[in-house]
């Protein structure tokens, strides 16, 4: 059986989402290209979009600056809905109001530049402190070709990596501010203001500085790099390997944080050791340091953490601002370290105390989809080593929103095959490290309607066979264990871990925790080695002979009915010996409708049944006809029966592509999904009826391809006329 956890989440107020990039204006894809916006007024007129150097150019020509349409100085970009209870005066600003010499940068990026405002946004400032700890991938997020004196328009443009693309976020400079200061992210220098803008376009990006209130530190050093984020709990790790992992992080460029677990009634309380529950904090240097007490003379591990608060609230304990522990460090290494004892939010602490204190720890691994350069030798050969994949999928109620392994429906679940083919250089034992990482795609945007993430996770499963490529079946999952799984269900946006996998081939299966929730999602993989993933699909295929082990044998009674329906035909046909398809629907419901709970077969259904068996289009049935018609029904009942266990009339659409496949009907997902819409109730439910016509429209497009398919090429060729006659007739 599988549990989740919930994580803890920054209080303050309710956050909401409202942002889809594909569609929202001054948002766009941009690999390597650059902005694009539709002004509120032209939006709808299907113009061209104008780049971040045309909104530029265009405010520079007219001698103004950019007042963003889709993001306005209004109260709909703070909040979603009401005000919090305690709220000041707000008055946009551009930074040319608020001091003489306003500056994007002053004397370049660093952590001491992000500063909380009044917004509960402490888990996004962790992450922008630990960006700004590496120039390289700041400047991915925030270009620098832009200032307030050179070709100052008044629009600055920001990156962000969304979903498997990178987008480019346009936003004006005004900034929300209350007595001339602003009230939500700035910097310890007065004129300069890239951390308050890169909020700002943070906060269009997911739908106003609301949406900001509460999250958590891994979803924003995604956004910022492109990477994958692990989070995990430093109770379980052992010390040396913590330290090993933190150190190997850093020297990889990766971004970390870390935080203490807290429950509704102590988030935000002060701990006497100066810590702060449910706290996001910045990891920005982790180091060993020489070390010389009366006693002892060596190293010892320690790591630097930052509260994006960045004042007095800071760690109390050894090596805190001004404790005597300093003393046993040499001035020369204190150099090194950049040590200072201002109230800054920034302490030291020993590997040993950062253990006991904390309790989870976020790192985002660095890949290819960083999309930097001049990262120092260490951290490019690591990126460069990385090789990345990532698939694109969905799940969508009553087809493949199986939900974990808990449920029978869960082998409805989207399946992803990972092929993995040798194992990494400096592996011991011979095995591949892979991080696996599932992320549920643009949730965010429904919370202001109640609705959060879905409790999401995964599970890897050994492939037997290196060629299976169709999806695997509910008996493949029953008869064999899981090779790996996520550490925990969880309503993160991204659940991710890492596994240590002997090489070969893996299917990873991504799910919700309850069958039926809906989203799209996307599946990364970062591994040593090269590595292949793509979604197991079944290819389209008809055979003649159904499943005869899974549908049993032949039932008396209905050997009987259906004899009795051969007699009828031969009494109600006519001279020529054949009927049509009132005739038909009249002969099938005097049976069918005893059998099973439904109004009898539509006249367009027995048109279709008709057309299934009627090779000269004559619109009629012969005695042979309604024969193999009736031997086809017999199979239908026999199925239908198979998985309508309870008797009430229908089967789950989860059930759907499994009873198809063992009347030998095999189709690929995109095909199955459209087979559920149109052939199950609302409720998901597949009734008798639906299900015949399913089957006789299947068979008639399958047979009418494989005569057209004469040398079995997978391709036929129809003109547009027998197309049309195809499509109306069947």
């Amino acid at each position: 059986m599988y549990s989740y956890r919930m994580p803890r989440y920054k209080s303050g107020w309710k956050p909401s989402f409202d942002f889809d990039f594909f569609k929202k204006p001054t948002i766009r894809d941009t690999g390597k290209g650059s902005a694009s916006r539709y002004s509120a007024k032209n939006r709808n007129q299907a113009e061209e979009p104008q780049t971040y150097e045309d909104i530029k150019q265009q405010n520079l020509d007219e001698g103004t600056l950019w007042e963003d349409p889709d993001f306005p100085a209004e109260d709909s970009s703070i909040y979603f809905k009401d005000p919090p209870s305690v709220w000041p005066d707000i008055e946009w600003m551009r930074p040319s109001e608020l001091c003489d010499d306003p500056q994007l940068f002053v004397g370049g990026a660093t952590r001491m530049d992000v500063n909380q405002g009044i917004l509960g946004d402490c888990w996004l400032l962790a992450a922008v402190a630990s960006l700004a700890t590496n120039e390289h991938l700041l400047h991915r997020v925030v270009p620098t070709d832009q200032s307030f004196s050179e070709d100052y328009a008044g629009v600055f443009r920001f990156q962000f990596w969304q979903y498997g693309r990178w987008v480019e976020v346009c936003v004006d400079d005004r900034l929300p501010c209350h007595d001339g200061k602003v009230i939500y992210m700035h910097s310890d220098e007065r004129n300069e203001f890239w951390s308050a803008l890169l909020e700002k376009a943070y906060a269009k990006l997911v739908g106003c500085y609301e949406s900001l209130s509460g999250g958590l530190t891994s979803e924003a050093l995604t956004d910022f790099t492109g990477g994958l984020v692990q989070r995990f709990t430093l109770r379980d790790e052992t010390r040396d390997d913590l330290v090993k992992r933190m150190m190997r992080a850093k020297a990889l460029g990766s971004l970390s944080g870390c935080s203490i677990d807290a429950t509704p009634d102590t988030m935000e309380s002060r701990l006497d050791n100066g810590l702060i529950i449910g706290h996001a904090y910045s990891i920005t240097d982790v180091r060993m340091v020489d070390i010389e007490t009366p006693r002892v003379s060596g190293t010892i591990p320690m790591i630097r953490v930052r509260n994006p608060w960045g004042n007095e609230h800071e760690w109390k304990g050894a090596f805190s601002d001004d404790s005597e522990e300093w003393n046993f460090i040499p001035e020369d290494a204190r150099e090194e370290m950049g040590l200072t004892f201002s109230h800054d939010g920034e302490f030291w602490m020993t590997f040993d105390d950062f253990k006991s204190n904390f309790q989870r720890c976020e790192i985002c691994y660095l890949g290819p989809d960083s999309g930097v350069e001049g990262l120092d030798e260490a951290a490019e050969e690591q990126i460069n080593k990385w090789e990345s994949t990532l698939c694109e999928g969905s799940w969508m109620r009553n087809v493949n929103a199986g939900g974990c392994k808990n449920y029978g429906s869960f082998y409805t679940n989207p399946q992803y095959k990972i092929s993995i083919p040798e194992p990494d250089d400096d592996d011991e034992d011979g095995k591949c490290v892979v991080v696996v990482g599932v992320m549920q795609r643009a949730r965010r945007n429904l919370k202001k309607v109640g609705q959060d993430n879905h409790t999401i996770g995964y599970a890897i499963y050994a492939l037997p066979d290196p060629d299976a490529a169709g999806n695997l079946s509910h008996k493949f999952f029953a008869e064999n264990p899981m090779a790996a799984k996520s550490s925990t269900f969880s309503n993160l946006r991204e659940i991710c871990d890492h596994h240590n996998l002997d090489p070969g081939d893996y299917v990873i299966v991504p799910s919700t925790f309850e069958p039926n929730s809906e989203a799209n999602f996307i599946v990364r993989a970062y591994s040593e080695k090269p590595q292949s993933v793509q979604e197991m699909d079944d290819q389209a295929s008809y055979s003649a002979e159904p499943d005869a082990d899974e549908l049993g044998d032949d039932d008396d009674d209905d050997n009987e009915k259906l004899e009795a329906s051969r007699s009828k035909f031969l009494e109600d046909a006519g001279e020529d010996g054949e009927i049509d398809a009132y005739e038909l629907r009249d002969l099938l419901n005097e049976t069918f409708t005893q059998e099973f709970e439904f109004d009898g077969f539509s006249k367009d259904m027995c048109r279709s049944m008709v057309a299934m068996k009627d090779a000269d289009l004559s619109g009629r049935l012969d005695y042979s006809d309604f024969a193999s018609l009736l031997e086809d029904l017999k199979i239908c009942k026999k199925a239908f029966r198979l998985y309508d266990t309870d008797g009430n009339g229908y089967f789950s659409s989860f059930e759907f592509k499994r009873v198809l496949n063992t009347m030998g009907l095999r189709m690929s997902n995109a095909t199955f999904n459209a087979t559920v819409m149109r052939y199950s109730v609302k409720e998901g439910h597949v009734v008798f009826d639906d299900f015949v016509a399913c089957v006789v429209k299947l068979k008639t497009l399958f047979q009418t391809f494989k005569d057209k398919d004469e040398e079995e090429s997978g391709s036929a060729e129809f003109k547009m006329d027998e197309y049309i006659q195809l499509s109306m007739y069947s």
